[in-house]
């Protein structure tokens, strides 16, 4: 068994408060968290880990930044591995400044934004396993040029209205607009 401090405890039992529809979700994170095993923070723990990942938005709230990502072939939000990093929002403000290249990203808060477990295929000699992805809301600075890194087919920044509305959008990444937009009324 590996040990942790209980912040990120307290943030996963904080959300289920905060959005009761996911409560279930957030269950199954707290699962992980404090289930037997590997520890769930690193990438080797190839029946599920941690991953951190940041809903990057513009500096006006009104769109995000989308990686079009090599591996999955799909526009998703920015993010990575913990890879022993215990602090998921410091992993989704690394993450952030890593793919895009941005400069005076801010983390909007400390608390989760949005949960996500989610299937990731098998890739040459690692098997399928479950990412356990935790969100956070990072924000741009005034500078809103951005590099594709290695990791991206592409990136783009998206109206955030256009997401919600795309049937055709990764179901997570419609949810996040979704909950961004009722948030910002």
């Amino acid at each position: 068994m590996y040990e942790h401090d209980g912040s990120l405890r307290d943030a996963l039992q904080d959300y289920a408060r905060r959005v009761p529809g996911h409560a279930e979700v957030a269950a199954g994170f707290l699962g992980l968290l404090d289930g037997q095993g590997a520890d769930p923070f690193q990438r080797s723990r190839l029946d599920g880990h941690f991953t951190g990942s940041a809903w990057l938005v513009s500096a006006d709230g009104r769109r995000a930044l989308l990686t079009h990502h090599r591996k999955l072939g799909r526009w998703l939000q920015l993010g990575g591995h913990a890879d022993g990093e215990r602090d998921l929002a410091a992993v989704a403000l690394r993450e952030a400044q890593e793919e895009s290249g941005l400069s005076g990203l801010s983390l909007q808060a400390q608390a989760p934004f949005d949960l996500d477990r989610h299937w990731i295929p098998e890739r040459g000699d690692v098997p399928g396993h479950w990412h356990y992805d935790v969100r956070y809301v990072v924000r741009a600075g005034a500078d809103e040029r951005f590099l594709v890194s290695e990791e991206s087919l592409d990136l783009a920044w998206r109206e955030i209205d256009a997401i919600a509305a795309d049937a055709q959008a990764d179901a997570s990444l419609r949810r996040m607009a979704l909950r961004w937009l009722a948030h910002a009324r």
